[in-house]
């Protein structure tokens, strides 16, 4: 049986991607670079700001295997002076339109209601990942909220999870679902060996969850309750 439920926020628990995509333009723009297309942050968003940003200053166009190769190429001061502007800006602006996916509130719900324990591993940093999950989610007792740390691994790499899984006592990793909407969400189950759900309604592609083989995929968050409660 699950005893412990763990989510990605940006595009599984929170549709985040026009509050995201606003702040990084407002920080391109103030930095000198061309404003992307909204629809771009769909594959930029998901492997933590910075990389947010090398993705951003980045041409337009490449790959995602072109793009990811080119993150170390963008110097760190530029980095560090997006970061300058974008916080600032995020912290201000973060729940303009940010909403829950539908049906979240109600998985909770019926979660909590079947003594199934959660928590958060998101790659958003730490500050703004617990005030979003208070702010959206606040009638909710989540075991532990991690996002980027500095100091500590960025998702894909399983500490996280293994962290909120250490904040329930005697817990074997078939007792853990960990639920996300990208290829990089599939990669932490995985790392971290634990039953993984794919969500459809976030920023990224079937196929590309599809690739990674996880547990399940599904289409709502009502599946995606009955997915968890399942085992």
């Amino acid at each position: 049986m699950t005893k412990l439920a763990i989510f990605d926020l940006d595009g599984t628990l929170l549709d985040t991607a026009k509050d995201l995509g606003n702040a990084t333009n407002y920080a391109l723009r103030n930095c000198g670079y061309p404003e992307r297309p909204l629809d771009d942050f769909y594959q930029l968003v998901g492997r933590g700001i910075y990389n947010l940003f090398r993705g951003a200053v980045l041409p337009r166009g490449l790959s995602n295997e072109e793009l990811f190769k080119r993150y170390p190429s963008v110097d760190k001061g530029v980095v560090d002076k997006m970061a300058s502007f974008f916080i600032p800006y995020y912290d201000k602006h973060k729940c303009d339109y940010t909403m829950p996916y539908p049906g979240i509130c109600d998985m909770l719900d019926a979660l909590e209601a079947h003594g199934v324990a959660f928590g958060v591993a998101s790659n958003k940093y730490q500050e703004a990942t617990e005030e979003m999950v208070l702010h959206y989610f606040g009638k909710h007792k989540f075991v532990k909220i991690l996002g980027q740390r500095e100091g500590q691994p960025i998702k894909p790499d399983p500490e996280i999870v293994e962290q909120i899984m250490a904040c329930v006592p005697s817990l074997k990793k078939q007792d853990v679902v960990y639920s996300g909407d990208s290829n990089v969400d599939m990669q932490t189950g995985l790392n971290a060996g634990v039953r993984t759900i794919g969500v459809l309604w976030g920023f990224r592609t079937r196929e590309e969850l599809a690739a990674y083989n996880p547990s399940a995929l599904v289409s709502s968050a009502a599946q995606l309750t009955d997915e968890i409660l399942r085992s």
